[in-house]
């Protein structure tokens, strides 16, 4: 689809009028003003027999599956995107992770209970929520990367809080400011990454975003089982990657979606054009682009952003996006990062065995990104998603029992460390590998920051109730049972997937947002 992004001369604009509709009658073809003059060429409405929705669902059809013909090729500052991707990704699993191994030093400074010790660690999960939603507005305003650039100072000046906490009230507000950073982040980072990449790269570079809190939750629990680094020193050392990250983002164009939205269509190719190879044509793709935003816009107002978000036909996104989210926390990922070593401690575990478990558990979460992240283009989402999550509720399941039956003594050890592997291996390649993915790519552009933002709220939401409730439950039914009701949510997020998930591997964001545009947007449906 040839497209010319010249500025229009007022002797061309005259001449167009005189022979635009001859080319259109000749060609099919006519050639229109928008935005601040620039011309796209576009279908001839005049004698073309489709209508416009029929052309929106046609090029949709056309394109869903690995969108216009363009260079699927990683440039630099692609795969640079992908690191500032991992590094923010980093920050969350580590600034989350962190608080397993140092709740144990801090109840001991802070001379706190359990009560206090929930507050703490679900008091970044508040400021997430914060985050999620503030963010959201941001990137509307501001831009994906300036938004980028300010959630990158929040890390730094939210880590160096943490390490000079006075007391347990203040260190709990502290992560308050580090969660607000951690929810912008989880918001915008994967959706300006979607929005940067070719479509049959997106998977891969967004799920970096997880891989990067694998590795960040590895680097928690092996600083927290060395039991020599001060709880202030590990939680302030945070603020170095923080910085990485911002200065990286500083080499980063603008997301050529956001751009267009403002009709900064010149400052869109260039942006394109810094991701994809020398001597791409970026024709094809700016024009789905363009023509996405024109529909939307055609569409009004009401469609757009928190507004839109509410319209009938996005709803089978939200639902998806909002379903998953709650699943991938009340799968139990959370129970076991945050309390594992507590819980171990708890019932008979010697501190130095309850991180060496926590480490295990770490490494186990960030080998099954990187298999996630080699294979999930491959495999599908859906498909990789109803493969794992069976595994985890079994072994869920096998761990309460042991508990129930009270074969959780140190003869028992080894079968107890076992469950929780198993369950890391099967939960974190699969189900968890959706979170942000999903999120980043079911949307519809005019609604896309708002949709992740939703999503985000409602992750962070179930996470922080989890967190605030998790060990008063496991203290009213104890272990065993809890281990039985987080396997039953297990078996409730695996119908879930196979009712109301759809296969989106290998689908444009412009080619998913027409199926939800038809009413399609059942597994069967893709």
């Amino acid at each position: 689809m040839p497209q010319d992004f010249r500025p229009r001369s007022s002797s061309e604009a005259s001449r167009e009028g005189a022979t635009g509709g001859a080319v259109a009658a000749r060609t099919g073809w006519h050639t229109v003003r928008e935005g601040r003059g620039w011309r796209v060429r576009r279908p001839s409405q005049e004698t073309s027999p489709m209508t416009a929705e029929a052309q929106s669902t046609s090029s949709a059809r056309k394109g869903d599956r690995t969108g216009p013909e363009v260079s699927q090729h990683l440039t630099g500052r692609m795969l640079m995107a992908a690191v500032v991707s991992a590094i923010s990704a980093l920050l969350y699993g580590y600034d989350t992770g962190i608080i397993s191994g140092a709740l144990l030093q801090i109840s001991e400074d802070f001379t706190i209970g359990t009560g206090m010790e929930q507050v703490i660690a679900a008091s970044i999960l508040f400021g997430a929520v914060l985050g999620a939603f503030v963010c959201s507005r941001l990137s509307e305003r501001l831009g994906r990367r300036r938004t980028v650039l300010l959630v990158s100072a929040v890390f730094v000046v939210g880590s160096l809080a943490c390490a000079v906490a006075p007391n347990a009230a203040g260190l709990s507000l502290a992560r308050v400011v580090l969660g607000f950073a951690v929810g912008g982040a989880t918001q915008v980072v994967p959706m300006y990454v979607a929005e940067l990449a070719p479509a049959s790269k997106r998977g891969r570079l967004v799920l970096t975003f997880q891989l990067g809190i694998g590795a960040g939750i590895v680097i928690a629990t092996l600083v927290g089982a060395t039991e020599v680094v001060p709880w202030r020193v590990s939680v302030g050392s945070a603020a170095v990657p923080a910085l990485i990250m911002g200065l990286l983002m500083l080499r980063l164009p603008e997301s050529p979606r956001w751009l267009v939205k403002g009709d900064r269509h010149d400052e869109a190719r260039e942006a394109l054009r810094g991701v994809r190879e020398d001597g791409s044509d970026l024709g094809p793709e700016l024009d789905e682009i363009v023509a996405l935003e024109d529909r939307e816009r055609d569409a009004g107002s009401g469609n757009r952003g928190w507004r839109g978000l509410r319209k009938r036909w996005v709803r089978p996104a939200l639902v998806v996006g909002c379903g998953i989210a709650v699943f991938t926390q009340l799968s139990g990922i959370e129970m076991i990062i945050y309390y594992a070593p507590t819980i171990l401690t708890d019932n008979g575990f010697s501190t130095t065995a309850a991180l060496r478990v926590s480490v295990a558990l770490g490494v186990t979460y960030l080998v099954m990104m990187i298999v996630g992240l080699a294979i999930v283009d491959k495999v599908g989402r859906r498909r990789l998603t109803l493969i794992m999550v069976p595994g985890a509720a079994v072994s869920l399941a096998v761990l309460g029992a042991l508990f129930v039956t009270g074969h959780s003594g140190r003869g028992d050890v080894p079968f107890i460390v076992a469950c929780l592997v198993v369950f890391m291996f099967f939960n974190a390649g699969g189900l968890q590998l959706m979170g942000w993915l999903t999120g980043s790519e079911i949307y519809p552009l005019a609604v896309r920051s708002a949709g992740t933002s939703a999503q985000s709220m409602t992750l962070w939401a179930t996470n922080m109730l989890i967190t605030l409730t998790l060990l008063s439950i496991i203290e009213g039914i104890g272990v065993g049972l809890t281990m039985w009701l987080y396997a039953a949510f297990n078996v409730a997020a695996w119908v879930f997937v196979y009712l109301r998930m759809p296969e989106l591997t290998g689908h444009s964001l412009e080619g998913i947002e027409g199926r939800l545009r038809e009413g399609r947007f059942r597994p069967r449906d893709f």
